[in-house]
């Protein structure tokens, strides 16, 4: 999964646009109370070639509707990757001039959170990261590394990791010991359990496409069990404009806002903060970052915060 254009063959009820009024982008923040489940689960959706799907699940049921289709899905995915070079232009499929806008979007997301999640920013704190779908590093090394005192890297091609692991290295990256890289999982989401309690933040930027939504609902269970109290998640995903865009040639889905929402309610997560990845090119798929807690939590409203009771 990466950041990606728009595939030519999907209708135009996919462009890329603002909504206004915000918070953030795309969609109107939805309540808790909101009766969205069914509709977005039952969303037409379409995929890379223009072929149309009446729901989601149609789509799963055709694509991994038993073990042997769903192991196929995965095996297929980790094989796109396999084959694709690991460097930043790589990972990120051709648009390896989009980093600087990503990393620094990231970074303003994550300096609101932690200032308002943690005393002091964190800085008294130690704190660990884990870092899901970790390429080559590149989030890690331009971003996490420099907020954490510990980052886990978890990444299923070996090659990619490896590439980390060697970036990371006291060697080739200027790291102190109160900042670095610990861990190196060579694991798929879908199969990774983390620690009890060992993370304050997990980030999932680029890599939740790959997952089923039944996967998608087993991991982020499994994961909260690994974040410390006052922990929080953070995904960073490209958002289709509605239902689901798949796409065949890396076997992934491209989800709508709405969509998201309704894995999140059904994982026990509740939304804390939403925010539009800003300067990207036009004819890529717009990004969102979420903030998600397992506590639901009463903010007041104002740009960029959603309450979800």
């Amino acid at each position: 999964m990466w950041i990606r254009p728009i595939p030519k063959a999907v209708p135009q009820q996919y462009p890329i646009v603002a909504l206004s009024p915000p918070p953030y982008l795309g969609n109107r923040v939805k309540t808790a109370t909101t009766k969205a489940s069914s509709s977005a689960m039952e969303a037409a959706g379409t995929d890379s070639d223009g072929r149309e799907f009446k729901s989601a699940q149609e789509m799963w049921r055709e694509q991994a509707g038993d073990d042997p289709k769903k192991s196929q899905w995965y095996r297929e995915g980790v094989a796109y990757w396999e084959g694709v070079e690991a460097s930043v232009d790589g990972v990120l499929g051709g648009f390896g001039q989009v980093n600087d806008a990503d990393i620094n979007g990231s970074e303003a997301f994550l300096n609101t959170l932690l200032h308002e999640r943690f005393g002091d920013a964190g800085r008294n704190q130690h704190l660990v990261a884990l870092d899901c779908g970790s390429g080559i590093g590149r989030v890690t090394k331009n971003l996490l590394i420099r907020y954490f005192n510990e980052v886990d890297l978890l990444e299923p091609v070996s090659h990619f990791l490896d590439a980390a692991r060697e970036s990371l290295s006291q060697e080739h990256f200027v790291a102190s010991d109160v900042h670095k890289a610990t861990n190196f999982y060579c694991v798929p989401l879908q199969e990774f359990t983390p620690g009890a309690g060992r993370y304050n933040v997990i980030w999932i930027q680029w890599c939740i496409g790959h997952l089923t939504d039944d996967d998608f609902l087993s991991f982020f269970k499994r994961a909260k069990v690994g974040l410390k109290p006052g922990g929080f998640f953070i995904l960073k995903e490209n958002i289709a404009r509605n239902g689901f865009v798949l796409d065949k040639e890396d076997r992934s889905i491209t989800r709508s806002d709405l969509y998201f929402k309704d894995l999140f309610r059904q994982c026990g997560l509740h939304l804390y903060k939403m925010k539009e990845q800003k300067g990207l090119p036009e004819e890529l798929f717009a990004v969102k970052m979420y903030a998600l807690t397992t506590e639901a939590t009463k903010k007041t409203r104002s740009k960029g915060q959603a309450i979800v009771k």
